[in-house]
């Protein structure tokens, strides 16, 4: 058979694992040397190849691409930038299948989340109109957990682990201090619909009067007299108080609690801020001495403590997406199939793109506790074996080791296009 190019990019917000995923790709691509020839990776994610600003990844050593298992953030550069609807914005994806003509790229390989998966799935549709013969395949990636079929989503599992393991942390120097000191502390953490983030803050205790002891999700609408309530409750019963909150969290009419006002590139309400904002009901209404933090990039860029489990999902996604593309599926998604739970077992099947595009999954009613204020043992379960095992990278003088890739540019053959 011919052998033809592939292309890889990386979109939306990175994670722990993202760079195992594009690993997982890049090496069954070499493996596949007799279908594929070169890849190349889209420099900032889809815009690399609107303005043909390819990386030949070619040009990277084994062990370079090897390295990448452990590497944090997003090596060929992400972005957020989503593509419109075909029939208004068709210029931008007829540059695309130029780009892609150009460079005899057939194989279409985007790691990303929701709004990447309608990417893929759009730019699968119009190379089929156009006639053009090119293979999508969507490398599912997200840190909020809220792709849809999917078991679980790479980059979830790491993020779970450090927001529990930083909450059972904190905890403790609340607990050490809480007799002449701060009585409340507020993590906030990434969820803007999906509470799965702050759900797995409560994996931090583990029995009655453990920490967290309340955690907030967008999936229950606040209600500051309730909330405080509980607050005041746990300070008088325990000593102190640990809050898990989403920055998700919202009133029963939709608004957020902390709104900048301001919309991303993909149209979504830029939050952030719900810590202060909750810490300053506390103090105004309790009177308690709180101290709050922000996870915010911390938590989706902690590689040292990945997630085994994670990290070996998120390789798993993309030597498989290589696998679905040359056995000839097309707008198609590698989703994780959990085929035990208890031991934990797991599987790779595949899924179409167009049950997935900007579809949401939400935390079910059954894993939320009934006050609202905690997770029940349904969730436990679920949310358990993703935190598992520790991966960590090669350190040195100190510090972990990461891929350090020359990123060399392909010679552009096209004129230049303005997106």
């Amino acid at each position: 058979m011919a052998t033809h190019n592939a292309f890889y990019a990386q979109s939306g917000g990175v994670t722990a694992v993202i760079n195992a995923s594009a690993c997982g790709v890049i090496e069954a691509c070499r493996r596949h040397d007799d279908r594929i020839g070169k890849v190349y990776a889209g420099h900032n994610g889809i815009i690399g190849a609107l303005t043909e600003d390819l990386i030949d990844v070619s040009q990277e050593s084994d062990e370079a691409i090897a390295a990448l298992r452990h590497t944090p953030g997003g090596a060929f550069g992400s972005c957020r930038y989503k593509l419109k609807d075909i029939e208004t914005h068709r210029a931008q994806y007829e540059r695309l299948i130029e780009v892609f003509k150009a460079h005899d790229i057939r194989y279409f390989f985007y790691n990303g989340g929701g709004d990447s998966a309608d990417t893929c799935l759009k730019v699968s549709q119009l190379s089929e109109k156009l006639g053009y013969p090119l293979t999508a395949i969507h490398v599912p990636k997200t840190v909020d957990n809220d792709l849809p079929i999917t078991d679980n989503s790479p980059g979830f599992g790491s993020v779970a682990k450090y927001i529990a393991t930083s909450t059972r942390e904190a905890a403790l120097d609340i607990a050490s201090m809480c007799a002449t000191s701060t009585k409340v502390f507020v993590l906030e953490v990434m969820g803007r619909h999906a509470g799965w983030i702050a759900a797995a803050g409560a994996l931090a205790g583990e029995g009655e009067g453990e920490p967290p002891h309340l955690v907030i999700f967008p999936e229950v609408a606040f209600d500051r007299e309730a909330v405080m309530a509980r607050v005041d409750e746990a300070v008088r019963k325990y000593g102190y108080c640990v809050i898990v909150v989403s920055e998700g969290a919202h009133y029963g009419d939709g608004t957020f609690l902390a709104d900048s006002g301001n919309t991303d590139a993909f149209g979504h309400r830029q939050l952030g801020g719900v810590a202060p904002t909750l810490a300053g009901m506390i103090k105004q209404d309790l009177g308690y001495k709180y101290h709050w933090a922000v996870a915010d990039y911390l938590q989706r860029a902690a590689r040292h403590l990945a997630s085994k489990t994670d990290v070996e999902q998120a390789y798993a996604v993309g030597k498989h997406a290589v696998e679905l593309a040359l056995a000839g599926k097309n707008a198609m998604m590698p989703a994780i199939k959990r085929v035990s739970e208890a031991p934990y077992e797991w599987a790779i099947e595949a899924a179409p793109l167009a049950e997935i595009a900007n579809r949401e999954k939400f935390m079910p009613k059954e894993f939320i506790r009934e006050d609202g204020f905690g997770i029940t043992e349904a969730c436990r379960r679920y949310l358990s074996p993703l935190i598992q095992g520790e991966d960590f990278p090669p350190f040195e003088n100190g510090l972990p080791k990461v891929a350090k890739l020359k990123l060399a540019k392909v010679e552009r053959r096209l004129p230049d296009f303005t997106l």
